[in-house]
């Protein structure tokens, strides 16, 4: 932070994880100065009204709350009258907060695991600011009471327990207007670089279904493939249904109340180990006596693994080849095919959105991918030579694009972290930006404190 000016007097806040604070302010617990909404409404008078709902998964995904049914409300919610601040009772380390605001229009609720936090004598968003740093992040991180398989839960009355060093009011809004100018600023680097990941994603995707459905030498003659997705392949390659280029066989979930059958040596893959294109373990171990004494296969390395089942086949088509000889649960698939598996592989990512455009929803909500009509699909078989090629090809593409992205990613990671250091170093006092002001001149905005 050595482009901004510290303050002149300094003093110990007495508290080791706060550190030491500007002379002039005051250490004191939040809920002396902040109020609390108690204000709920029960779902059945929610029913068919139009609504804005915050709830944890839209806050965490558009950053506000969000049209929804007043039928699919189907607990009680606190109801937003008045603009407040809200922290998420939940995984605290993820800092799920934002400041809900009522609508003139509509009815503007929140879920009841978020606490929700009135302006009473601070400034609403620089308590928004003091929520979100990573010094209380960590602290709330600490007061955890219980943990479920997918959840912390912090006990709603600790979030307002911590003590805070609290400036005068007119700087609290001083500080708040700071980082909404410098946190818009690194955000919108933040979006231009997440907008170069998304297009060399297309172009790794482009380039890699160029590669699988036309080959790698441009010159070849063509012919009409008679596959309206397909169009032109090369003159000497073939067609075939999937069904006769592999055979497809799963797995399943043996007693988890069975001790004996976990913790081994085998790897048991799941669609939640499925986030690399090459598997050499699991997250979750099999021993002996699973494989003796249930139905389950143990396959050989360079097998084409798929995921069949599961939330993921929302947006993304899962495959990998095994390294090491694994087994699967109920939600993958196994293809053992005399084709290159790599080629296979790399052919079923390059074709990913006709796959997904076959994923239905099931009875219990989760994707389902249908196998058969998986594997009435009709693609493109180059002779084994050429597989090979493609393959070394898609891994040349792959290993240009990599390094690409690990820099973009480096740099996304940067800001992030600046970002975050800002917001701590501000509501800390470790920076004063009194008299920080909006530069009215592009060549000023550039420059302005760094």
């Amino acid at each position: 932070m050595g482009t901004y000016e510290s303050y002149q007097d300094y003093k110990n806040s007495q508290n080791s994880w706060i550190g030491t604070i500007p002379k002039h302010w005051n250490i004191q617990r939040a809920d002396f100065l902040i109020q609390t909404n108690r204000r709920q409404v029960s779902a059945e008078s929610l029913d068919g009204v139009e609504l804005i709902h915050y709830s944890i998964p839209n806050v965490q995904e558009f950053g506000t709350g969000k049209m929804e049914n007043g039928d699919q409300i189907d607990s009680a919610k606190l109801l937003i009258s008045e603009q407040q601040l809200l922290v998420s009772k939940l995984n605290p380390r993820k800092s799920t907060l934002c400041i809900a605001v009522p609508n003139d229009q509509y009815t503007v609720v929140a879920s009841s695991e978020f606490v929700p936090l009135l302006a009473g004598k601070t400034h609403l968003e620089y308590s928004y600011y003091v929520w979100g740093s990573d010094k209380v992040t960590k602290l709330l991180s600490s007061m955890v009471q219980s943990v479920t398989r997918s959840h912390q839960r912090v006990n709603p009355s600790d979030i307002l327990k911590i003590y805070w060093a609290w400036p005068p009011l007119h700087e609290q809004k001083a500080i708040a207007h700071f980082l909404d100018h410098k946190t818009a600023q690194i955000d919108a680097l933040i979006a231009k670089k997440q907008s170069l990941l998304d297009k060399l994603g297309e172009q790794r995707s482009s380039l890699i279904n160029q590669a699988v459905t036309k080959g790698v030498n441009v010159a070849v003659p063509m012919k009409e493939s008679g596959v309206a997705w397909l169009g032109e392949i090369p003159r000497h390659w073939e067609t075939k249904r999937l069904r006769f280029l592999m055979t497809m066989s799963g797995g399943l979930t043996p007693r988890t109340s069975e001790p004996r059958y976990w913790g081994g040596d085998i790897p048991w893959v799941s669609p939640k180990d499925m986030k690399s294109e090459r598997l050499s373990s699991s997250i979750d171990t099999l021993t002996e006596d699973a494989l003796n004494e249930t139905t389950l296969r143990l396959y050989p390395p360079g097998k084409v693994l798929i995921v069949v089942r599961g939330m993921i086949l929302a947006h993304t088509f899962p495959v990998a080849v095994n390294e090491v000889p694994v087994t699967v649960n109920q939600d993958m698939k196994v293809l053992e095919t005399t084709m290159n598996p790599e080629y296979l592989a790399v052919l079923l990512r390059g074709i990913q959105s006709l796959v997904l455009s076959i994923v239905e929803e099931s009875a219990h909500g989760t994707k389902v991918l249908r196998t058969d009509l998986l594997k009435d699909m009709v693609l493109p078989v180059p002779p084994r030579v050429e597989q090979d090629e493609i393959v070394s090809e898609v891994a040349r593409i792959s290993s240009r694009i990599d390094k690409m992205v690990s820099t973009v990613t480096a740099v996304i990671t940067k800001l992030q972290e600046y970002r975050s250091a800002l917001i701590t170093n501000a509501v800390t006092g470790k920076i004063d930006v009194r008299d920080f002001s909006i530069p009215t001149t592009t060549e000023q905005r550039e420059v302005a404190h760094g």
